[in-house]
């Protein structure tokens, strides 16, 4: 049986399924900074509080004067947040903060509910300010709809990461690892948040990070479970195969997950993949922007929640709120400081 069941093109978003909601990638070539944390550049072009168009090869999202996500509501679903090169700035309604960037990651649960902010502080006055992640939305079993937010911080260097000779001239491939087990792995890997589908024993959901040098190639494993369906995505380099099949361009692969999977690069750039697997949830999604519940009325609900609570207002004193001027990465939860 050929292991590549579907293609599709990479757009923005990309696609997923079940227990998956939401990819997102974004690459965004911010010029130097203005000392403001926004960019030194013209805005000319860009739709400022709603601006996708990626004009001069950058956005600003929502912000108007830093790039990024203001103050938003979120219930009944989690963020996974990569962040591959750049800096985010989270603040919340439950008065939490952190900066992250450099191959952390962010996993919150928004549960019953929580307002966020997402930006993306530019640091450096004096050269560019690349940002590279992605943002993916896992799914909420119900039992876990209404559970108390929370947010766990994954420091880039306790993931677990695998590196593997292959290929000539010191090719290499490296898997990180950001959930999910991986036998050859020299680590477990970080525990996800309690209420997470993820934390279930049978959910089989894995999240890692592919590079392939060129000439490199690396075998993906079979999933464990029987139900468990995996989408792999080809997002840089020129020339790869998977099972065999040489890919014409980047794309989404939806992949038999009992099977085990050759990924070669034959191209001269470094080859880079995500891989999302999970057993569906398999309960009814009824969806409304930022809201993810199980029925109409639930939405509804939250709708209403929202009105009445504001899912606990916003403590702090600006929209676009930064953390300051140092590249320097926390989590505060309180009187509670983290720090890698």
């Amino acid at each position: 049986m050929n292991p590549v069941l579907k293609l599709a093109p990479l757009g923005f978003p990309w696609p997923t399924f079940d227990p998956f909601l939401f990819c997102v990638y974004h690459d965004d070539a911010y010029p130097k900074a203005n000392g403001r944390y926004g960019p030194a550049a013209s805005l000319a072009g860009h739709s400022l509080g709603q601006d996708f168009h990626n004009a001069d090869g950058w956005r600003m999202y929502h912000g108007q004067g830093v790039p990024g996500f203001p103050p938003h509501p979120h219930r009944g679903f989690e963020t996974v947040t990569i962040v591959r090169r750049g800096w985010i700035d989270h603040a919340d309604s439950l008065g939490a903060a952190a900066r992250y960037g450099q191959g952390d990651v962010q996993w919150l649960t928004a549960g019953k509910g929580i307002v966020h902010g997402e930006m993306f502080p530019l640091l450096d006055t004096e050269a560019p300010n690349p940002l590279e992640l992605f943002q993916i939305w896992l799914n909420l079993p119900a039992r876990s709809k209404m559970a108390d937010p929370h947010f766990t911080m994954f420091w880039s260097k306790d993931i677990p990461h695998l590196v593997v000779p292959s290929g000539p001239n010191g090719a290499r491939a490296e898997v990180t690892c950001i959930a999910g087990r991986l036998a050859e792995l020299p680590a477990e890997p970080l525990a996800p948040p309690p209420h997470s589908w993820a934390s279930a024993d049978d959910s089989d959901v894995a999240i890692w990070t592919v590079q392939l040098d060129p000439g490199a190639a690396w075998t993906l494993p079979a999933a464990n479970g029987p139900d468990t369906r995996r989408q792999l995505y080809f997002f840089a380099g020129d020339k790869v195969t998977v099972a065999g099949q040489p890919m014409a361009g980047h794309a989404a692969i939806e992949l038999h997950a009992g099977s085990a999977v050759e990924l070669v690069n034959q191209g001269s750039a470094k080859a880079e993949f995500l891989l999302l697997q999970g057993k569906p949830i398999g309960e009814p999604v009824a969806q409304y922007g930022p809201f993810v519940m199980n029925t109409e009325a639930e939405i509804r609900q939250a709708f209403a929640d929202y009105q009445r609570t504001q899912f606990g207002g916003w403590p702090w004193p600006e929209a676009e709120l930064v953390h300051g001027p140092e590249a320097a990465r926390f989590a505060k939860r309180g009187d509670e400081v983290e720090r890698p």
